[in-house]
């Protein structure tokens, strides 16, 4: 079966499934509206089937005999009182290895975070996926239903708990003590957040997260990657503002906006999955890493 693309989805209803996926809009307002742009024998539900994510094949299995993963769990007395995360390390390190915290976007930890924080670990890192959802029972399998649960999240003890995340990084037991961070969408947001409240954190990513209040960008004292969709209006139109707060604050950063690509283009598991931009965006990301982190 040919994998569908971006480019076989009218741009209208891209712009529905974004609102979709960010709450904006119902499962009945997408179909209501997406209905209008359904064509040639599809429906409006078929349509929100194709948009929506696959986890049949992932890039690095959980069993690849190159890793170690395992979940843990952690106490954590400022947050919702214990974290559990995805621990992902390369089966044959030699020596103690920086840390980079995974956050996943609005759906908890899913198999395609947990697929992410492998290939960090590949790349000679250790990674730490938590799972925000945790404290609800944890990623239910089903993507509404994660959606659901996460508007449920009280978001100061959430971030509250990444925070301490990121502190239980810096002190695992094979980790060198440096900790990174790069997160996608809702994480990408976090990404941003935690350089503005902890010292834990060395270097951030973003990729096309909500940036942070210019009222807090002084506080950032670490390098940053932001990776943007060229496409992704809500999100670009933060920008601007915190362009010129990251300037005012002579913040260390790099800023990346991919031609023709929607929001989630580093997500393979959705059609809005662009390849050769997700390909160029992780490689930047983890040369980013190994020189802010060494």
């Amino acid at each position: 079966m040919t994998r569908l693309t971006a480019s076989d989805f009218d741009p209208e209803v891209l712009k529905l499934f974004d609102q979709y996926v960010h709450g904006q809009l119902d499962r009945r307002g997408f179909l209501a509206q997406a209905g209008r742009y359904a064509v040639g024998g599809a429906t409006a539900a078929s349509l929100l089937t194709a948009l929506s994510p696959s986890f049949a094949a992932q890039m690095v299995a959980p069993n690849d005999a190159r890793i170690k993963a395992s979940f843990v769990e952690f106490p954590s007395p400022s947050g919702y009182g214990k974290l559990r995360g995805y621990l992902v390390e390369p089966a044959k390190a030699a020596g103690k290895l920086p840390v980079v915290l995974v956050v996943h976007e609005n759906r908890g930890l899913n198999p395609h975070i947990e697929d992410i924080a492998r290939r960090v670990a590949l790349d000679g890192f250790i990674a730490f996926a938590p799972d925000a959802l945790f404290p609800l029972g944890g990623y239910p399998g089903d993507e509404d239903k994660a959606r659901e649960l996460f508007a449920k999240l009280d978001q100061t003890k959430t971030r509250a708990d990444f925070v301490e995340a990121s502190s239980i990084a810096a002190t695992l037991p094979n980790a060198s003590g440096k900790v990174g961070v790069v997160g996608f969408c809702y994480g990408g947001g976090i990404a941003n957040y935690l350089p503005t409240v902890t010292p834990k954190i060395g270097a951030a990513v973003a990729f096309y997260g909500q940036q942070a209040p210019a009222s807090e960008v002084p506080k950032i004292r670490v390098p940053l990657m932001i990776h943007d969709a060229e496409k992704d209006e809500r999100i670009r139109a933060g920008w601007p503002a915190y362009e010129a707060a990251l300037k005012a604050a002579k913040v260390d950063y790099q800023y990346f906006v991919y031609p023709a690509t929607e929001h989630g283009f580093n997500n393979d598991t959705t059609p809005r999955y662009d390849p050769a931009a997700a390909k160029l965006a992780w490689q930047r990301t983890m040369d980013f890493f190994k020189a802010k982190l060494a």
